[in-house]
């Protein structure tokens, strides 16, 4: 989703409740082009077609989570402790080095939201490329498998007899 399909937002029809009341079909027909706002005393309403809403509420938290994992990456190379409790406490198993380039690539990737229709695929599959990474790092297991000194065993050949 496009942040940049948003921007006709508060180029809205008003519409008075009365009207909506008279004819409910032309109303209908505009919100389809774009949003209208239903305006009844002093209250107003927004009337969206429902995959505008979802995209809306899409991107408003994705925008938090964006945020959220920027403020932890700052908040660690300041020095801030941030435990595992916390959603993005993950990245504390990273070096500065390592937050500086998670911060680049966020920040880069977010920037794009406005030009490209898989910015915020994009974001999400960096979030979750970097956790993974996290994990594996933070892994004793891994951690042991990759400096394991392995002892090479040279393949025998195999016989004739094995495969029956």
């Amino acid at each position: 989703m496009v942040l940049g399909n948003f921007g006709n937002i508060y180029s809205d029809e008003l519409i008075t409740a009365t009207e909506l009341n008279r004819q409910p079909g032309r109303v209908l027909d505009k919100a389809l082009e774009r949003p209208v706002t239903i305006t009844r005393n002093d209250h107003a309403f927004a009337l969206l077609r429902r995959e505008e809403v979802t995209s809306l509420v899409k991107v408003a938290t994705q925008s938090q989570a964006v945020f959220e994992a920027l403020t932890v990456a700052f908040s660690l190379l300041l020095g801030k402790e941030i435990g595992f409790e916390h959603p993005y406490g993950w990245l504390s198993v990273f070096d500065a080095d390592d937050l500086q380039e998670f911060i680049k690539e966020l920040s880069e990737a977010f920037r794009l939201i406005d030009s490209s229709t898989t910015a915020w695929e994009m974001i999400e599959a960096l979030i979750h490329e970097w956790h993974e990474s996290a994990i594996a790092i933070f892994s004793p297991e891994l951690a042991a498998a990759f400096s394991a000194e392995t002892d090479e065993i040279p393949l025998t050949k195999p016989s004739a007899h094995s495969a029956e």
